[in-house]
């Protein structure tokens, strides 16, 4: 099938508009027409090379939702219309220890990114989210609540449960005393996620003047972490710190926070940190750990959470074409708090329109 998405074709080129095949359904196959995608900071690295695997042309995008256009024969969950979405993974061994757990993220043998992946089967490469249609296998696709404003729902897809799979995995409940290092894209869904489970949240800022944006989202209080003697004081306060600040940084003001078997998550950064000092964790028994994104269930589970509960990412629209401007406002940190994609704006190709 023929279809039409934005493309980076080299580390310094803009995304533009480039017309590219999509695979025939396997018996397995979802096919969708994607109504909104989301923009990740993910994107804007992989575009540029910044981590170093990138092949080209890259056509971004991983928080994918809109409507089933067509099913393969032996797809039992879907059907045409339903609404349906895709996060960061389109595949993966189905097999190993982990894809038996529901931990496909871990797979063993490696999960098959939406872009910039290789097919399974083919070897063929995998385009994302910016375009028009998407083909997936069933098991990698997700059901979106009624409840939930599909126009904004598609950052769940990896901001949601970049910060939702630490929250459940380290048991936060009602009382559980949790930080947020980071008030962008991830930041901003760790405080309306740990907030809906009764977490009582603290975000962590270098100045104070994020403190009315914090407790709108749902946090209880903010702490400027550049004030030392503010940070003394809430020494062993903590019971999980998720850090969400996606750029090399300091982990060491933030250590003392946690409370003994505290456990700091980092989800943002990928890549190297500052040199960091072990005293806190053997004082403390303390955590560092990192987490990726969860599996099929627990991003389904998640999906269902945030409809129960009305739990949607604050979101600006933006049209296709606007996503080179959307990248270099995200780099100054210029977006409250997640661009959307509306496909609406995306021109299908000259041969499917008519």
């Amino acid at each position: 099938m023929k279809t039409i998405g934005y493309a980076a074709h080299s580390t310094t080129a803009e995304l533009e508009p480039w017309t590219f095949e999509r695979r025939e359904l396997r018996a397995n196959d979802v096919q969708m027409e994607i109504l909104y995608c989301g923009v990740c900071h993910s994107d804007l690295h992989q575009s540029r090379n910044d981590w170093g695997w990138s092949s080209y042309p890259v056509v971004p995008g991983h928080e994918i939702v809109g409507v089933v256009t067509a099913v393969g024969p032996e797809v039992k969950k879907y059907k045409e219309g339903d609404r349906v979405a895709v996060g960061c993974m389109v595949d993966s061994c189905q097999h190993c220890d982990q894809c038996h757990k529901g931990e496909e993220q871990l797979c063993r043998h490696g999960n098959t990114q939406t872009y910039n992946g290789r097919d399974r089967i083919t070897g063929d490469p995998t385009y994302g989210g910016y375009s028009k249609h998407l083909v997936v296998r069933e098991e990698f696709v997700l059901s979106v609540p009624d409840s939930l404003d599909i126009s904004k729902a598609a950052p769940l897809l990896c901001a949601g449960i970049t910060t939702w799979s630490p929250l459940k995995t380290w048991g936060v409940k009602e009382g559980t005393r949790v930080g947020v290092i980071g008030l962008g894209g991830l930041g901003h869904m760790a405080v309306k996620l740990a907030a809906g489970l009764g977490a009582h949240v603290t975000v962590l800022s270098r100045t104070a003047d994020k403190e009315a944006d914090a407790k709108e989202l749902g946090a209880h209080a903010l702490l400027v972490s550049s004030d030392k003697a503010a940070m003394k004081a809430a020494a062993n306060s903590l019971d999980l710190i998720i850090d969400t600040v996606p750029v090399k940084h300091d982990l060491n003001p933030y250590m003392p926070l946690l409370d003994i078997d505290g456990t700091l998550v980092i989800v943002g950064q990928l890549g190297p940190m500052e040199e960091m000092s072990t005293l806190p964790l053997l004082l403390a028994r303390r955590r560092v750990s990192g987490s990726p994104i969860g599996g099929i269930r627990e991003t389904q589970e998640m999906l269902d959470f945030c409809g129960e509960k009305g739990i949607l990412p604050d979101v600006e629209m933006i049209r296709m074409d606007e996503i080179n401007h959307a990248f270099e406002r995200m780099e100054k940190s210029d977006v409250r708090y997640r661009f959307v994609i509306d496909m609406a704006s995306l021109e299908a190709p000259a041969a499917e329109a008519a």
